[in-house]
């Protein structure tokens, strides 16, 4: 066990460094507070005087703009990189290269071959290193994997995702920036892949097709993962709002992830005459009937809440805390491996040619 592994098995306090400064640091750091044991002890933006209004805002030890600088402080346990997908890859390999543990926003990188160089390098210098796909760390979410690992939906048949928000079309968003390693898969689609491989692990087979933006980027797309005897079908993109639910179909019953299912706090599960429209599991009616089916009182239907504070960016947090307690370099959770595995399988439909668009007069 390392030093930081050490330090964390006896209880000590546990520093948390931030690159980055905009929404998802800022939510990150606010939901530090509900870690037990956690401080942030430093953070870092491109200019000190964003760097200082940060530390102002979120009690930071210290403010840094010289990444190396930062990298050096001693206080630093853990590292959160926040930045843009296009600077994964530099920022984790400066964290692991100088002794830190790191927890990358997700996407990992903005490819599985960028990714895999992090894993390879993570492997090498032996610390720990994560990609940061909160959802997997949800109570609700423990609660799902748990059901199912206990067959209470026997076995998994087929898994239907959609996660989609509109976004205008801006060539310099994050959104959509080639550049910044934009795209509706890397910012939206990632959730869906790497919780279908969760529940079944790896496919046999990838397939999908995508839509570009104007500026070449994926507007939206659809991917199919393949397995012996099951199928997950995932949905994702900036052209509209979806349902955003994920719903687990097994030979017993299945489970609905109410949306929105990446920050999900609410489960439904059914059973018998519940798994048939339009009760479920797939919402039969949209609208206010809809809303109005959902909740009425139906025999093999039930709905759970696992409310929690904050962001729900502690979960994850807690769980790098834990798993460097006991030593480990990656989590079994969300192994690298995985995250790989997440981004070749988008890189494998994102490669073929875009699908055209049919305007329907």
């Amino acid at each position: 066990m390392d030093e930081t592994g050490e330090k964390a098995a006896k209880g000590e306090t546990f520093g948390w460094g931030i690159i980055g400064s905009g929404e998802i640091a800022q939510r990150f750091a606010s939901d530090l507070v509900l870690v037990p044991g956690a401080v942030l002890a430093a953070n870092h933006s491109r200019t000190m005087a964003k760097a200082e209004s940060f530390r102002e805002a979120f009690a930071s030890q210290r403010a840094y703009s010289d990444l190396d600088s930062f990298m050096a402080d001693p206080a630093i346990d853990a590292v959160y990189i926040a930045t843009p997908n296009s600077l994964h890859l530099a920022q984790a390999l400066k964290a692991v290269r100088s002794g830190k543990a790191v927890l990358t926003e997700k996407p990992l990188a903005p490819s599985h071959t960028e990714a895999s160089v992090i894993q390879r390098e993570a492997a090498r210098v032996n610390v720990f290193a994560m990609e940061a796909l909160w959802t997997l760390f949800l109570p609700a979410l423990v609660a799902a994997k748990a059901r199912i690992d206990a067959g209470g939906i026997g076995t998994i048949r087929k898994i239907t995702a959609e996660l989609a928000y509109a976004q205008e079309y801006q060539p310099e968003s994050r959104f959509f920036s080639r550049s910044l390693g934009g795209g509706a898969s890397l910012d939206l689609g990632i959730y869906c892949v790497s919780l279908a491989m969760y529940f079944l692990g790896q496919p046999q087979k990838v397939s999908g097709l995508w839509h570009a933006a104007p500026n070449g980027v994926d507007m939206c797309s659809e991917i199919t993962l393949h397995y012996d005897g099951a199928e997950a079908q995932l949905s994702s993109g900036f052209d509209r709002d979806g349902a955003n639910h994920f719903i687990i179909e097994g030979t017993d019953g299945a489970i609905r992830l109410n949306g929105p299912f990446h920050k999900v706090q609410r489960l439904t599960t059914y059973h018998g005459f519940a798994q048939r429209p339009p009760f479920g599991p797939l919402p039969g009616v949209t609208g206010l009937f809809g809303k109005i089916l959902d909740r009425l009182p139906v025999p093999g239907r039930k709905t759970e809440e696992y409310p929690f504070e904050g962001n729900g960016l502690q979960f994850e947090a807690m769980a790098v805390m834990e798993a460097m307690r006991k030593g480990e370099k990656t989590s079994a959770i969300m192994p690298l491996a995985n995250s790989v595995s997440a981004l070749r399988a988008i890189s494998i439909v994102l490669s073929q040619p875009a699908t055209p668009r049919v305007i329907k007069l």
